[in-house]
């Protein structure tokens, strides 16, 4: 019996260990590609981006896209799990023409389509469907093409993608609409001001 309880014990700290050593050598390989950086413009090409946008009209955003990888992507659909994210930098801006340049720093392709938010609706909260995709009935637009503006069929890790649009004062959320993105985690706020 208490060889049973110590070969017990002793398999649950073999196991914690494993899932630290893990787990550090996981944050060690993500920091290494830069994961957790957030990168100005102007340093994505000597990031590695293989193309830049050109110079865009209106006030500029600048999206990143990123995943953790698809050896990461475990779990069960419809947890928001955040394994993946978007950020916009900035989050604010005034009404106008808006520009949006969008890097894929994930190992995945990715988009950002842009939909407005209904008042009191808070992002990350739209209904999907069996893939894990949301309506874009609304969308005003979106930039999913590889060193392109505009709609195409993803933009390639490592790659850049834009758009251009009108934008009047209200919130928006910025979405990965590809299957399942959107449900890990893949959507952020934009706040479009009057002034």
């Amino acid at each position: 019996m208490k060889a049973d309880r110590r070969r017990g014990t002793w398999l649950i700290v073999a196991g914690a260990v494993a899932a630290l050593v893990l787990g550090i050598a996981t944050t060690m390989v993500l920091a290494g590609t830069g994961a957790f950086r957030h990168t100005a413009p102007t340093a994505w090409r000597a990031q590695g981006a293989r193309c830049s946008a050109p110079a865009l009209p209106g006030k500029v955003v600048d999206v990143t896209a990123s995943d953790m990888g698809p050896g990461m992507m475990g779990g069960t659909p419809g947890y928001d799990m955040r394994m993946m994210h978007l950020v916009a930098r900035p989050a604010t801006v005034t009404a106008g023409v808006v520009s949006l340049r969008v890097l894929n720093t994930g190992a995945m392709a990715h988009e950002v389509v842009v939909l407005p938010l209904p008042p009191g609706q808070d992002i990350g909260k739209r209904p999907t469907g069996p893939a894990g995709k949301t309506s874009e009935a609304d969308s005003l637009g979106e930039a999913s093409r590889t060193c392109a503006a505009g709609e195409g069929h993803g933009i390639a890790p490592g790659t850049m993608a834009w758009t251009t649009l009108t934008l009047r004062p209200g919130r928006y959320e910025l979405v990965c609409n590809l299957p399942g993105h959107y449900l890990a985690g893949m959507y952020t706020e934009l706040d479009v001001t009057s002034r």
